[in-house]
């Protein structure tokens, strides 16, 4: 075998749009065409709509925009907006944004700064506006390239963000959006955020009891041994019920995040189940409670520590897992 030379030239320095597009897995997992969960375009629509989640959750805006055809996403919300000095930076600077700040995002997933700026180099076109207190600024790009910014101007629109954004299709070879399946993954984002209007292309996506209707229908074409048992407190939520299948089902969040891998908070929900019934029933061992188990919970915490991962495998998320409404 031929030597290779290594020295100084074999060194390089990546900007971070160059990056993102010669090693675009360490963001965003596989690439695909758009017809598995998993696909590459979805998550970068996930890395979008999160960022509208999260103006909700933090108590700006009620309703997100989202339309989207067999090729181009627009996402808009009425949330706070990105500052209109920082517009720029926010989708094109790596490791820059709001999240870091716990005092703007408490209870947020995103927290590495850089989910928007894969969407942005991994786009033939790429478009955001802001909009804060009566005035706008808005920019262009391609493939991460500025080529068009926007002074700050007044602006008649109502406070938040519009994200316009195509996939590159050298990237993402022959890709188009699934509607079906984008609109089942919206659902869920509704059972985790009571009350939130999801405005896709022209229908409403809400609901009005979270987990409660997740394990309704989840549990629709089973049968259940007893009504779903739904408890809310302060940044906790919890359902269930017990079926006739074998085994124990569960659907974990943390922050709206699917957690796969389960983690503390479930292990804490299976104790308290096992207490909560065995204060009632001396006799029953551990086990035969967690039988046949369907149970869903979800907290909200300021800085958690997830597992590791690449960006989001959407085919074991809770978009792909849980299934249709």
């Amino acid at each position: 075998m031929a030597q290779v030379t290594y020295n100084e030239d074999n060194i390089k320095s990546l900007d971070w749009k160059e990056h993102i597009r010669l090693r675009p897995g360490m963001y965003i997992g596989k690439l695909g065409d758009g017809s598995s969960p998993d696909d590459g375009i979805y998550v970068l629509l996930k890395e979008v709509i999160d960022n509208a989640i999260d103006e909700y959750v933090m108590g700006h805006g009620t309703t997100i925009e989202v339309e989207i055809d067999d090729y181009h996403v627009r996402v808009r919300d009425f949330g706070r907006g990105i500052p209109l000095g920082k517009v720029v930076e926010c989708v094109s600077r790596m490791n820059t944004g709001g999240k870091y700040d716990s005092r703007a995002f408490q209870k947020s997933v995103g927290l590495n700064g850089v989910g928007t700026k894969a969407v942005n180099a991994l786009s033939n076109q790429f478009y955001v506006a802001a909009f804060r207190d009566g005035k706008s600024k808005d920019a262009s790009f391609e493939k991460g390239d500025l080529v068009k910014e926007s002074k700050i101007v007044k602006s008649s629109e109502p406070d938040g963000t519009e994200v316009r954004f195509t996939p590159d299709d050298t990237v993402f070879s022959k890709y188009r959006f699934n509607l079906e399946m984008i609109e089942r993954q919206l659902w869920n984002y509704a059972y985790l955020n009571i009350g939130l209007k999801l405005r896709f292309n022209g229908k409403t996506i809400t609901s009005k009891r979270g987990l409660y209707d997740l394990l309704e229908n989840k549990t629709k074409n089973e049968v259940i041994r007893y009504p779903i048992i739904h408890l809310m407190g302060e940044d906790i939520e919890v359902a269930i019920t017990h079926g006739n299948h074998y085994g124990e089902q569960y659907h974990t969040f943390v922050n709206g995040q699917y957690t796969t891998q389960g983690g503390t908070h479930l292990n804490a929900f299976k104790d308290g189940v096992v207490k909560a019934v065995g204060f009632l029933f001396k006799n029953y061992d551990s086990k035969d409670i967690r039988a046949s188990i369907i149970g869903a919970v979800s907290v909200r915490i300021e800085e958690p520590i997830l597992n590791p991962r690449p960006r989001p495998n959407w085919g074991r998320s809770i978009w792909a897992r849980i299934g249709p409404p």
